[in-house]
């Protein structure tokens, strides 16, 4: 094994001199800037990765969550609440709904099918959040969770609060930082639409899809762009999205799987899947996402779209990124219908951008702020609030990216985090449920860092690299959101 040094000084850390793996492993981040057609991060070497990683704070409170739930695993506890409690079953889970304190009165009445439906299942282990009741500005989960007799680290009692909770609001509003820390205890996801329409329409595609029954046939598939001369791409066609749709093609026989990958994936074949006869059960995609500039017009309506096939690549495409070339919220066709479906968006700000650059405070960003305000991607907006009838739920990544979601550096591909959850969703398991394991992988990663970041304070030579690897990996890991209910499944 190669490794890479860091050596501690009085002012810090520097790294050490000569020839290191530092310099020749590069972290490829995910994501195109559509004003330059470049990178939003260009590829780092291990040495300023590692620069980062050394200076990374974690709230004490969440660290002893993090510790708990990678402790619990021994135990068989995780991924479900209490012993003696059926996660499958709402009536046993308990399901809840968090608005803000100041949640405004048409949206929770916009709601009102899905939460009479959701009444119904989860009887007395129904609750309602709102008002002084719900998020409270500045507030932290483990301070919610006190406010209510339930301690915030710990296995999960429904008879105090529900395993499943859907926050409701835009993250300027509730952050997405609640969220990442609520998901450690809990199953949850997030809705957050533009009007009180759009919550309605939601609300009736999910009563309509768990009571009508039927819905789509048993088909799933794997979307992956393999842009020319990209590595991130390349990575995540080769490494990610071809074993993966091969292992779910062995694991499920009995569904038909379809695998679309490089030059197939343009975006005309994925507005045919995203609502055309053509459409999935479920659908996975890998991709870079497109960001904009801080301020930009279009920021909030198409960051984190999906570049597809068309564009030739970094070599032979430079300047601005043409509409042409990536797929936005607006590109999904108004008479589609989306009914049934779960999509898993593995692209940059896919799911989502927050206010605040995560990296920006440690020198590795031009701007402090990523966005004037923190929202919600306009792509799984509209694929859950459809007209014509709405998408489950979507899986994607707040922020940027990270190929060591499935790549570990000196072992290889990595899947079995996405194909323990794909395939808990193709068994029709609670999509909050099902995706507990990236939680799992999320406290694992962030109690080896603190580890590894405190052990550095003490030592004259550490591996470096080491560390860089847990931190890229720990940061991605804790991006994945549900966005929609975290209660629904595949019928």
């Amino acid at each position: 094994m190669v490794f890479a040094y860091i050596a501690q000084s009085a002012t810090g850390y520097r790294i050490s001199r000569g020839p290191s793996a530092m310099e020749s492993n590069l972290f490829v981040f995910n994501g195109i800037d559509v004003e330059t057609g470049g990178y939003l991060v260009p590829p780092m070497s291990g040495r300023d990765v590692a620069r980062v990683a050394l200076r990374e704070k974690l709230d004490a409170e969440h660290l002893r969550q993090l510790r708990w739930r990678r402790d619990s695993q021994a135990h068989s506890t995780l991924g479900a609440p209490k012993a003696g409690v059926d996660a499958n079953d709402l009536a046993q889970a308990g399901w809840g709904v968090i608005f803000g304190r100041d949640a405004d009165e048409a949206t929770r009445e916009a709601l009102r099918p899905l939460l009479e439906h959701r009444a119904a299942q989860a009887g007395r282990l129904y609750r309602e959040f709102v008002g002084l009741d719900g998020h409270r500005p500045g507030e932290q989960s483990w301070d919610f969770l006190r406010r209510w007799r339930h301690e915030p680290a710990g296995v999960v009692d429904p008879e105090r609060m529900p395993y499943y909770l859907m926050i409701v609001g835009e993250p300027e509003d509730i952050p997405f930082r609640f969220q990442y820390q609520l998901d450690v205890q809990f199953a949850v996801g997030r809705i957050a639409f533009d009007a009180p329409e759009d919550y309605a329409r939601y609300a009736r595609s999910m009563v309509r899809a768990e009571t009508l029954g039927g819905g789509l046939p048993k088909r799933a598939t794997f979307f992956a762009v393999r842009n020319s001369d990209d590595q991130a791409t390349q990575a995540s066609a080769d490494q990610l999205v071809r074993p993966l749709s091969a292992s779910f093609s062995h694991g499920h026989p009995d569904w038909t799987v379809d695998g679309i990958l490089g030059a197939e994936a343009t975006k005309a074949r994925l507005r045919e899947l995203l609502g055309g006869n053509a459409r999935p059960r479920m659908l996975f995609t890998a991709s870079h996402g497109m960001g904009f500039p801080f301020g930009h017009a279009d920021q909030v309506a198409r960051q984190g779209s999906l570049l597809c096939q068309d564009w030739p690549g970094p070599i032979h495409h430079r300047g601005p990124i043409p509409r042409d070339f990536y797929f936005a919220g607006e590109d999904v066709a108004d008479d589609a219908d989306l009914t049934g479906m779960v999509a898993f968006l593995f692209a940059c700000f896919g799911g989502g951008t927050p206010r605040l650059d995560d990296f920006s405070h440690l020198g590795l960003a031009k701007q402090e702020s990523l966005a004037q305000r923190a929202f919600v991607a306009a792509l799984p907006r509209r694929l859950l609030s459809h007209p014509r009838g709405g998408a489950l739920a979507v899986v994607a990544h707040v922020e940027r990216a990270w190929s060591c979601s499935f790549l570990w550096p000196e072992v290889g591909p990595q899947l079995q985090t996405f194909e323990s959850a794909l395939q808990r969703i193709a068994a029709g398991i609670p999509i909050g449920s099902a995706m507990e394991c990236f939680n799992d992988r999320y406290a694992q990663l962030a109690t080896m860092l603190w580890a590894q970041i405190e052990e550095a304070k003490t030592q004259k030579e550490i591996d470096a690299l080491g560390i860089a690897d847990t931190w890229t990996a720990h940061n991605d890991a804790r991006s994945y959101v549900i966005v929609g209910d975290p209660a629904v499944r595949l019928s």
